[in-house]
């Protein structure tokens, strides 16, 4: 996508599914729980949006996921008139690339999808870009929906924090979330109608498989 276009290669894609693309390296097991919601909700669906680099790949992360109705590619944090990917990508809009998913919360937790965001779908210690993408268009933010995710996810940035987790500090912002508004039809499901686009071979199918090490409970059941 996206700032370039990369030829891919047998060897490059081996290095690359071999090896986790943070550059921090973090597993799992290193990084501690998201806090515990304070009540039980009894609702079955709900929404979360997460920004962190290029939709394409971060859509795909959540589909895999029990639980996860939907995951939808789209822009949030500018205005109605600047959405849409030929805008966006100036870098001149308010909007980062973002990803709405709407979840049920009797399956998988808010703070799941939390650690997911954290660990595997993209590095929140990249400013401004992630991996070949660049401006703030491609920003780490989670832009909360309720005072509930706000406060879970500044105590989590927070444990992360506390625990050096990472070596670099961490550059997610925690907005709150005014509209999103979704991206043009040929941007959903990107992964799964372009499984061999470059981009997606070298940056995102890597998420994936990086997504069923770490988290095999968490992924849909044949």
């Amino acid at each position: 996508m996206k700032g370039s276009i990369i030829i891919v290669s047998i060897i490059m894609f081996i290095f690359v599914s071999g090896f986790f693309l943070f550059s921090n390296g973090q597993r799992a097991r290193d990084i501690p729980d998201p806090p515990s919601p304070e009540i039980m909700s009894t609702d079955t669906k709900k929404s979360a949006v997460f920004a962190g680099g290029c939709f394409w790949g971060i859509e795909a992360v959540y589909e895999e996921l029990e639980g996860v109705y939907e995951a939808v590619s789209g822009y949030s944090g500018g205005e109605k008139d600047t959405a849409s990917y030929d805008v966006v990508s100036s870098g001149r809009t308010n909007h980062a690339e973002s990803v709405h998913i709407i979840y049920n919360p009797q399956v998988i937790s808010y703070g799941s999808l939390l650690k997911v965001f954290f660990t595997v779908a993209h590095d929140p210690t990249q400013l401004n870009y992630q991996g070949p993408d660049h401006g703030k268009q491609y920003r780490s933010v989670v832009f909360y929906t309720d005072a509930e995710q706000k406060r879970m996810t500044e105590e989590y940035i927070k444990n992360l924090e506390d625990e050096k987790v990472f070596d670099d500090p961490i550059v997610t912002q925690v907005v709150p979330l005014e509209v999103f508004y979704p991206a043009e039809g040929y941007h959903q499901n990107f992964l799964k109608l372009n499984p061999t686009h470059p981009y997606i071979v070298y940056w995102d199918i890597p998420k994936l498989e990086h997504l069923k090490e770490e988290f095999p409970d968490l992924i849909v059941k044949e």
